[in-house]
């Protein structure tokens, strides 16, 4: 039926994460005395439909879709909630996602603007294989450094109630905060990681299509800034004995920064448009 789009999927998955939302209030008033499943369930029916139209824009374009803001952006939310998915099937983390519905559905209704998915006009830039790949690696990073800030948002809820000496705190079903804090570097780090790849595979791109490994573009700048950043949050982490709160707030600190610079560097970027 021609109604039925790749959007229209992806519109259906927003709409599962906003019914997630809502659930997620009842979670919170609830304190987490249980171990709920509804939540889990709930995304992974958004994400079953939201890879329905990660497909279907694929297979229309014949490669990884990432041409514009539409797209990265809805890669970006598919690679949060599957990785949320994978931790998830442990019943200690599955109230990640109480913490990440609001995220995903605040996501979703961004990047159904229709000014982000304008109409195809040409051939994209960002052709080939290891541009896809390029793509693929960096935004699978995003998701890994989005995913640790929901971490740490649970963490630092968890905190919290123990200083106020909640009961919510005593019968909660979350994980010890030095697990999650645990979890949160391990995230961060292989973010760091997929980041590091899908840089260096941009820059083998350039150097195919240009001649260069580098050009002073605004996404690749940025890119080269969230690196510097990570990598100085993991290295302080390490070598300098960064923990607890205080590490904590560098990781969520440092994917809204990502959030809230994504789609403007986009924007500013030549290289990344039509």
């Amino acid at each position: 039926m021609s109604w039925i789009t790749d959007r229209t999927f992806f519109l259906f998955a927003v709409a599962f994460y906003g019914v997630s939302t809502i659930y997620s209030v009842f979670l919170w008033r609830k304190g987490f005395r249980q171990d709920n499943r509804v939540c889990y369930c709930l995304l992974a029916a958004g994400f079953g439909s939201h890879t329905l139209a990660m497909i279907g824009r694929g297979f229309s374009l014949s490669r990884c879709p990432v041409n514009n803001l539409y797209e990265a952006t809805i890669f970006l939310e598919w690679t949060i909630v599957g990785a949320y998915l994978v931790l998830g099937a442990w019943s200690r983390l599955r109230f990640l996602g109480a913490f990440a519905s609001p995220l995903l559905f605040g996501i979703g209704v961004f990047a159904l603007m229709p000014s982000l998915d304008p109409p195809h006009g040409g051939t994209p830039h960002f052709e080939g294989g290891w541009a896809s790949m390029h793509a693929a690696s960096v935004l699978l990073a995003y998701g890994a450094f989005g995913l640790s800030s929901v971490a740490g948002l649970m963490y630092l809820t968890q905190e919290r109630d123990l200083k106020v000496r909640k009961l919510r705190a005593v019968f909660s079903m979350f994980p010890p905060i030095q697990r999650l804090e645990l979890i949160i570097g391990r995230l961060s780090a292989g973010g760091l990681i997929l980041l590091t790849i899908g840089l260096a595979m941009g820059a083998r791109y350039l150097k195919e299509t240009d001649g260069v490994y580098w050009t002073k573009d605004a996404k690749i700048l940025w890119s080269v800034i969230v690196w510097l950043m990570y990598s100085g949050l993991l290295l302080m982490r390490w070598k300098f004995a960064l923990r607890g709160r205080r590490f904590v707030l560098g990781a969520v600190g440092g994917f809204t920064f990502v959030l809230l610079t994504f789609w403007g560097t986009n924007l500013l970027s030549a290289i990344h448009q039509n």
